[in-house]
């Protein structure tokens, strides 16, 4: 199974993967990290997905600096260029300024579970794209 959360929801995904070995991949998307994942690491597939500048390496969030050194296994940091913090959620679907934010969030959270659950490969992941260019990548 997959897990993927926005803000204390995402927050929760890396702690709960500690936790519970059948989560087999994670999205984080836009929520401050709490709770450290353990020095020992996460082995596991996981996909920080943040807006703007504030989740970008040395931005205002610091925790995901913190974490993104002790994930292990596959991991991607990406950040949606001009985005905020309701741009993961469903407000998308009211304004049609934030329509495209919502079909950014499809298109990446769908690659990451497609490639890490089903096998598929997601190309997507892979780099910058030309059909999404406000999605940074960060190493």
């Amino acid at each position: 199974m997959g897990m993927a959360g926005h803000s204390i929801g995402g927050a929760s995904t890396s702690w709960t993967m500690v936790k519970d070995r059948r989560v087999r991949a994670g999205v984080n998307m836009d929520g401050t990290s709490f709770v450290p994942v353990p020095e020992q690491g996460l082995k596991r597939p996981f996909m920080l997905m943040g807006a703007g500048d504030e989740h970008e390496p040395g931005g205002k969030d610091t925790t995901w600096g913190r974490d993104w050194a002790r994930m292990t296994g596959w991991k991607r940091w990406i950040t949606l260029e001009g985005g905020d913090h309701g741009s993961f959620t469903d407000y998308a679907m009211m304004t049609k300024q934030s329509a495209r934010e919502l079909e950014v969030t499809r298109a990446y959270v769908a690659a990451f579970m497609d490639r890490h659950l089903r096998g598929d490969d997601e190309q997507l992941l892979d780099g910058p794209s030309e059909t999404y260019p406000e999605v940074k990548f960060w190493k």
